[in-house]
């Protein structure tokens, strides 16, 4: 951990703001719009995939479905000017609503879902959950909707009926996730017309839909001194959030380098769709952006041999009850501030001159910082990060804050931790 003292661009009402982001970003779809919004407040504006861009300076976003990214031009800045890109992604596990949603049995009515990336099932259990997401219409157009009420629950069996679920609880994702939304006979269609008066159109006029469970308790600060933050989707709108918030703050600046930031869709399950990672959306958006401002394949391998990018998403905190699980020579803790992630398998993308970069900018920023290494004995996870680096061929650094109870319906950090990630990423973008 570094020894600098603490003079973050950034304070706790960051965190305070990143509360709000959380409850207005249920899905994806959601994420982006809220972000969008904060991106417009500072300047930018939002440009079409099928326009022809300029080569004006000054801030700029586009949205396609659940991914945004998002630049900002400075003045001066020629063709071959390299980006600081920061890459986050805006999905998390959670339920999914099917194709057909309507079911049911034993005199319940029910709704069909589909489990999306790797949820901890238990944690969905007995919880108040409400729907969120996307309705696509008939004229082509989609409509975001966001149902904050107690409307599902998946019940679980109770102990007198299971009387061995202490030493282990097993779940069917088939059989025992299939959520509880009322009484009587199935109806066809009943859940869409319910949606559909909710988000004020015509059910008839709903051809698709991106549909998904949220919980509906709020995020909350937690504990004697309110050091910690309870919530969902802390994986990862956390740092898209505190990418957002940085990326604001350093529009307007004399830069060297053009910072951008990458907001993916389905690091989840892969990356492998239109919106992910994996995709070349973010390669487009840089190859166009060099050729607004009159360059050539020259320019552009130049601005991406001094290009680094920054893959900021949640990590692992020691946890107290599993500490021999944890590498024991690297303990991060909450508050500690934002942590490098190093694999030498190259599940993040980290060496030594990513270190030096994350390193400084840190340091910069006058925050704290840590390191994580998975246990030899534990599989390691992995980031967008190796995917941007193999894409794009840039120099990329794997980072986050450290956390409890990741992909869980509700997760835990420091409540200090991202406004420390936020400065940290600033100083990045700053160059």
């Amino acid at each position: 951990m570094s020894t600098a003292a603490c003079q973050a661009a950034f304070d706790r009402t960051h965190t305070d703001d990143l509360i709000a982001y959380l409850s207005a970003s249920p899905s994806p779809f959601h994420a982006v719009a809220s972000a969008a919004e904060r991106l417009e407040k500072a300047g930018f504006r939002r440009v079409q995939e099928t326009d022809a861009w300029d080569a004006a300076p000054g801030g700029r976003y586009l949205i396609r479905g659940g991914a945004l990214i998002a630049w900002y031009v400075p003045e001066g800045a020629g063709p071959e000017t390299p980006f600081r890109v920061v890459g986050t992604h805006t999905d998390s596990p959670n339920l999914r609503v099917k194709p057909l949603p309507d079911t049911g049995s034993a005199g319940w009515r029910q709704v069909a879902v589909e489990i999306y990336g790797g949820v901890p099932l238990n944690t969905w259990l007995d919880r108040d959950l409400g729907l969120s997401g996307r309705l696509a219409l008939r004229d082509g157009s989609t409509v975001l909707v966001q149902i904050d009420e107690p409307l599902l629950r998946v019940p679980q069996l109770a102990i007198h009926l299971d009387r061995q679920v202490n030493e282990g609880l097993k779940l069917d994702k088939q059989r025992h996730l299939t959520p509880i939304w009322g009484l009587g006979e199935v109806t066809e269609g009943s859940l869409i017309e319910f949606v559909a008066e909710r988000a004020g159109v015509a059910a008839s006029d709903v051809i698709g839909w991106d549909l998904m469970t949220h919980d509906v308790q709020p995020p909350a600060y937690l504990g004697r001194d309110r050091e910690l933050l309870a919530g969902p989707r802390l994986d990862n709108l956390l740092s898209v959030h505190a990418a957002t918030a940085a990326l604001a703050a350093v529009a307007g600046a004399e830069l060297p380098y053009i910072p951008v930031l990458a907001a993916f869709d389905h690091e989840e399950t892969g990356s492998e769709s239109d919106t992910g990672a994996q995709s070349p959306l973010l390669g487009n958006v840089l190859d166009r952006s060099v050729h607004a401002r009159g360059g050539t394949a020259e320019d552009r391998a130049r601005a991406l041999a001094g290009t680094v990018c920054l893959s900021s998403d949640m990590g692992h905190a020691v946890h107290p009850n599993y500490s021999e699980r944890h590498e024991p020579g690297h303990h991060p803790l909450p508050n500690g501030g934002p942590i490098l992630k190093v694999n030498v398998n190259n599940r993040y993308a980290t060496d030594a001159v990513g270190r030096a970069v994350f390193a400084a900018a840190c340091e910069k920023a006058g925050v704290p910082w840590q390191t994580f290494v998975s246990n030899n004995a534990m599989p390691c996870g992995t980031t967008i990060g190796p995917i941007t680096a193999a894409r794009l061929g840039i120099t990329t650094v794997d980072c986050g804050i450290a956390a409890l109870s990741m992909h869980s319906a509700r997760e835990l950090c420091g409540a200090d931790d991202p406004y420390l990630l936020a400065s940290a990423i600033k100083a990045f973008l700053e160059g």
